[in-house]
């Protein structure tokens, strides 16, 4: 598979860039011709299902305006001449083909890829500048668009719009990127990009939770999987020195209330991670697939293939591992785990899974993250 980084190695880009410095890639992907266009993320746009929003303004005048999906076909129609930028989430999960292009960046965990936004502007468009705290690169697809960035920067915000729009912005660099090129970010550089021609710009997001995000998730999920089980108690205290006292013994009581060894953290993570941000719950068939029923499929020559909604993710947990789908958590043979998350391989091996593991695909595919398809 050809790298996108171009002339830079994987080893030179992960240690001189990544979390560290910009990298601007000429023809990262030579003659590049997206599979979807303008045309198709507008329509996409209009989509209930789909998170849009169309920015309109420029900079320095911050005239800013911001509207959100679905969209009228009549609204869209109507768009001025000039900047504005439409911007549609996830295209990846609406058309699971460019999953395909995501593959291309295995070079980094599965995890960590967010997803795909795409971005059609016209001349003039842009979001304004601003500062992001997660890696994206930046995939020219069709037209010109001239980007700017700084590493240092007043990060003030203009007020009085929803855009976290810098207030002032003195740019360091400058390129022009044509279709095929791409532009790596990594967190905390400011950039403004503006649209020189009608075109599209595909966004690759990077996933970097914070600390508020996991400590909260993680509450969250204790709650539900403790339940009533774990409660506080002090069995054996003796009298208190001072019963306006917090001491030490009910602090550390409280403390492994939380599971305060943490054995189970990997557990959650593992749920955490698999879940999309913005992802809609993933949906089994309606009539619940048995084991025959999966051998006849297959026979018939379909195939297994990844719910786009879901994310795959497995952890060793002894001689076993922990296989988990969009939040739920499934215990399956370590062999077979790669298999599973990894969607050719389970595609190439469908049928040895259902004569070996047809209980683990059974429910897999019942509670949505497997479907079975006829090849194209």
């Amino acid at each position: 598979m050809t790298s996108p980084l171009g002339n830079t190695a994987t080893t030179d880009f992960l240690h001189e860039h990544w979390q560290k410095k910009p990298l601007l890639i000429r023809e990262a992907m030579p003659g590049f011709a997206p599979e979807l266009g303008i045309d198709d993320i507008a329509g996409l746009a209009c989509d209930e299902l789909a998170e849009s929003r169309l920015v309109s303004g420029s900079y320095p005048q911050h005239d800013w305006s911001l509207e959100y999906g679905p969209f009228e076909e009549s609204r869209l129609s109507a768009l001025p001449s000039a900047n504005w930028t439409l911007l549609v989430q996830d295209v990846e999960k609406h058309y699971p083909p460019l999953k395909s292009l995501l593959a291309m960046f295995d070079f980094l965990p599965s995890w960590r890829i967010d997803d795909l936004m795409v971005s059609v502007a016209a001349p003039g468009g842009s979001v304004g500048p601003h500062c992001d705290q997660y890696d994206v690169f930046l995939l020219q697809a069709e037209g010109r668009r001239r980007w700017q960035i700084a590493e240092h920067f007043d990060p003030a915000l203009r007020s009085g719009t929803e855009l976290n729009v810098l207030e002032s912005f003195e740019f360091e660099q400058e390129w022009v990127l044509q279709p095929g090129d791409m532009l790596y970010l990594p967190p905390g550089i400011a950039h403004h990009g503006v649209a020189l021609d009608t075109g599209m710009t595909w966004s690759l997001g990077m996933r970097a939770p914070s600390a508020a995000d996991l400590m909260q998730a993680y509450g969250e999920w204790l709650a539900s999987n403790s339940g009533e089980g774990r409660r506080y108690s002090d069995p054996d205290p003796g009298p208190p020195s001072d019963p306006a006292e917090l001491d030490s013994a009910s602090i550390r009581r409280f403390a492994g209330l939380f599971g305060h060894d943490h054995d189970d953290f990997p557990e959650f993570l593992g749920s955490f991670l698999s879940r999309y941000r913005l992802a809609h719950e993933p949906l089994g068939p309606e009539e619940q697939l048995g084991r025959d029923d999966l051998a006849t499929a297959l026979i018939e020559g379909r195939i297994l293939r990844h719910n786009p909604w879901t994310r795959l993710l497995w952890l060793q947990r002894g001689e076993d591992a922990l296989l988990f789908g969009a939040g739920s958590v499934y215990t399956c043979d370590l062999r077979i785990a790669s298999v599973v998350c990894n969607e050719p391989a389970l595609a190439a091996g469908g049928r040895e899974l259902a004569e070996q593991h047809s209980s683990l695909i059974c429910k897999l595919v019942n509670d949505g993250h497997l479907y079975l398809e006829f090849p194209s």
